[in-house]
Parts: C-alpha cells; sequence; structure tokens
C-alpha cells in the first residue's frame, strides 16, 4: 500500500520546478494531486500529465493565490473534482532583485501577495475544510532567506521569514484540529529560474555547500513528503532546512576559496 494512497493535495505554484517535484513525489507515493500555475498553464497541464501517466488523478486549477476571489475559485474546483483536500503545499512564490532603495512599492506588494498572502489565503481555507474532516497537512516552503538576509531581495526574504513565523502561529492554532503545519526551506536548488542566474549556478554553489553539490526539486520533494506522512503527525511548527548544509555556517575570514576551513 502506498503511504499516501487516498489523499488528496493541492501544491500551488507546480506548473514547474520545485512545486513540479513535489507535486511528482506525492503522485508516487499514492497521492491524487491539484496542480496549480497563475500563468504557465502549459506546464501545469505537463505536470498533471505526469501523475495521470503514473495513474494519478490530477486537476490542473488556476490563479493568483494573492487574490482572495481567485484563491477561492480554485479552492471550489479543487473540491469540486475531488470531494476533500488533505494536504496543502504553499509553494507558489516569486521574486524581484533589486536594492532596498530602489525597490517599487508595487514590485514589493506582488512579492508579499504572491508569497506571503498567498500562504495565508490558501492555508486558511485549506483548515476550514481539513477541521471539519478531522484533519490534515499543510507544508509551506520557505528558502534560504528564513536563516540568511540577502541583499537585493527584500521583498523576498521579508516574506519568507513571515512564512515562517506564520508556520509556527498556524501550528499552535491549527493542532487541536489535527492539523500539522510545518515549513521547508530549500538552500541552493538547481531548476530553470536559478539556471538563469548565473553562469554556473550549480558549480558555484556547490563549491559553497559542505555537501558538495546544489539541491534539485527531488531534494525538497522528500522532505516535503515526510510531512505529509502519518508517521510525521507529532511533528509541527518545525522548519527543516534542506541546504546541503549551506546556511549551518557563518561566513568566516579565513575561510578557502571552496567555503571550508
Amino acid at each position: 500500500m502506498l503511504e499516501l494512497s487516498g489523499k488528496r493535495a493541492l501544491v500551488t505554484g507546480s506548473s514547474k520546478g520545485v512545486g513540479r517535484g513535489i507535486a511528482k513525489r506525492l503522485g508516487q507515493l499514492g497521492c491524487d494531486v491539484a496542480v496549480h500555475c497563475n500563468t504557465d498553464r502549459s506546464g501545469a497541464e505537463a505536470t498533471a500529465d505526469a501523475l495521470r501517466a503514473a495513474g494519478r488523478d490530477a486537476l490542473v486549477v488556476q490563479g493568483s493565490v494573492g487574490n482572495s476571489r481567485q484563491v477561492r475559485q480554485i479552492f471550489k474546483e479543487v473540491l469540486g473534482h475531488f470531494g476533500s483536500l488533505d494536504i496543502l503545499v504553499n509553494n507558489a512564490g516569486t521574486q524581484v532583485w533589486a536594492p532596498l532603495l530602489e525597490l517599487t512599492e508595487e514590485d514589493w506588494d506582488r512579492v508579499v501577495d504572491t508569497n506571503l498572502k498567498g500562504c495565508f489565503l490558501c492555508t486558511q481555507l485549506a483548515a476550514r475544510h481539513m477541521r471539519e474532516r478531522g484533519g490534515g497537512r499543510i507544508v509551506n516552503i520557505g528558502s534560504g532567506c528564513n536563516k540568511v538576509a540577502f541583499p537585493n531581495l527584500v521583498s523576498y526574504t521579508a516574506s519568507k521569514g513571515g512564512m515562517e513565523q506564520f508556520t509556527k502561529v498556524a501550528a499552535a492554532e491549527l493542532g487541536p484540529y489535527g492539523i500539522t503545519v510545518n515549513c521547508v526551506a530549500p538552500g541552493a536548488i538547481l531548476i530553470e529560474r536559478t539556471e538563469r542566474e548565473a553562469e554556473d549556478y550549480a558549480g558555484q554553489w556547490g563549491r559553497l555547500t559542505p555537501t558538495g553539490r546544489v539541491g534539485y526539486p527531488a531534494d525538497v520533494a522528500e522532505a516535503v513528503a515526510f510531512f505529509c506522512l502519518d508517521r510525521s503527525e507529532f511533528v509541527t511548527g518545525q522548519t527543516l532546512m534542506v541546504d546541503g548544509g549551506l546556511f549551518t555556517r557563518g561566513p568566516w575570514a579565513y575561510a578557502d576559496e571552496d567555503g571550508s576551513g
């Protein structure tokens, strides 16, 4: 018996990258999955096709997680199709590279609305449903920004730091209803977006990571899957760094070029 057989999940932002990896891993464990996107419908359909090919039921839903009306419509479609929801993964996110003194209000709002407000809106609707069903699992996808301040990413860092504290409050309030809430915070993960950030993203970040490599969506997906399993029912309010040890160490002045020493 697959460990998530008979369960239904919604994974926001699962048209590609980490979200797609999470959706596929949950499907491998027997879970039916609602694949969410905001603009990349073709990517979401590709994720759903992969799930269906593995024998899972998959639904594509579209809309902005930062818009309450659209979030209500997303949940209406998910519950209308599956009838219930056992797992929510708040993965949808965006970022803007800009110095604090140059960041526009519009870009701040877009990042915070997607990353933090979206987490709130989706968690609230999912938890209301899960409370009536007697429990559920909510996993929020944080970042290395949960621990380290990144210059030129002030809105992203603020939203991810807020997500970690949101996770703790939600865990405290929802625990009595059998709902666990945890956070998975990836480090340097090689996906389509990060490949465009640097000519040798994997090499640059791999040299700084104690395990000697960057992470992949599958690494994040395994951590998310653990929090979704019945055997993790006594773990809530936690943040698990999936970073190969990257953010466990301070920037020592006498470190070797590869970050060791």
